[in-house]
């Protein structure tokens, strides 16, 4: 659509687009980015950008706009996201909780949730928490940040009285990585596994295969910072 959006306000002039990265179907984003190349310089960055957002469709706004050097390149260059999983458990919701937060109908143990959230940390080896993983991936990579907590950034009349934050934040992830991270912290709410299980799987070499993708819905790319 942004491409689609783009062609129509250009008129036909010269353009192309690079994004950071890719999100699943049904992934939400708060804070995204994408790279504009032109052969020539915008006249005015801030009337481009309002006729940019007057025709994006309603599920899309652009935030900002920033000139970059040639020399930039915005998926090679270094960058840290965090994303969000928003869930709750124990009872439907209201539909409208759908397209942002996942369900789980049975009980979870959230105190060990959170202790298995916390192990993530740090730089591990990460094959078990890869969709389809190849002889060649590299696997051992560093997450800054992996916490669980009680949400208190989405809120709505609708939504159930208590619902739940996992917070993670890297360089780098692979495809299905945090929603691979979820269901095994799911898994491990109900009792399917253990923290020995989790630390198992996060060691140099381990091929234990977690096989649980918590659901797109509840995925949110919330920031981008460009270092």
């Amino acid at each position: 659509m942004v491409d689609r959006t783009l062609n129509y306000i250009m008129e036909g002039r010269y353009f192309k687009t690079l994004t950071s990265g890719r999100t699943d179907a049904m992934v939400s984003a708060e804070h995204a980015a994408f790279e504009l190349f032109l052969k020539e310089p915008l006249e005015d960055k801030d009337a481009f950008l309002a006729l940019f957002n007057y025709n994006l469709p309603q599920d899309i706004r652009a935030l900002a706009i920033k000139e970059v050097d040639a020399d930039f390149n915005i998926i090679q260059h270094s960058k840290i996201k965090e994303y969000l999983y928003l869930f709750t458990f124990g009872e439907k919701c209201h539909p409208f909780c759908a397209p942002i937060m996942t369900t789980i109908l049975d009980d979870l143990d959230i105190h060990i949730m959170k202790q298995g959230a916390k192990l993530f940390e740090g730089e591990h080896y990460l094959w078990s928490y890869c969709y389809k993983p190849t002889e060649n991936g590299v696997y051992t990579r560093e997450i800054s940040q992996c916490e669980l907590v009680e949400n208190d950034i989405y809120t709505a009349n609708y939504f159930p009285e208590k619902s739940y934050v996992l917070r993670v934040k890297g360089k780098g992830f692979m495809r299905n990585q945090i929603r691979l991270m979820m269901g095994t912290l799911i898994d491990l709410g109900k009792g399917k596994l253990s923290l020995q299980d989790i630390k198992d799987s996060l060691v140099p070499d381990s091929k234990i295969k977690m096989d649980y993708i918590a659901p797109a819905s509840g995925l949110i790319l919330n920031h981008i910072e460009f270092e």
